[in-house]
């Protein structure tokens, strides 16, 4: 499920929140529900030394990475 920013046009407190559906989205702080969503920025998994999910696009620049072959900026 998707997350998504939101910020509170009463108290402007900013969030992240899972709406699902025709749910209306109410701030945490002050609950209203004015809020407006925000641009945000699409999250990517790091990988990690505790076998985490795999880093997702990116990595060290070259063209092979995001495609399963990354040379680690060999």
């Amino acid at each position: 499920m998707p997350l998504f920013d939101y910020q509170c046009d009463d108290c402007h407190a900013e969030v992240e929140l899972l709406i699902r559906g025709d749910e209306r989205p109410e701030c945490p702080t002050c609950h209203s529900s004015n809020m407006q969503k925000q641009l945000s920025a699409p999250a990517a998994h790091m990988a990690s030394s505790s076998g985490g999910m795999p880093m997702m696009g990116g990595g060290c620049g070259k063209p092979q990475c995001g495609q399963g072959r990354c040379m680690g900026g060999m």
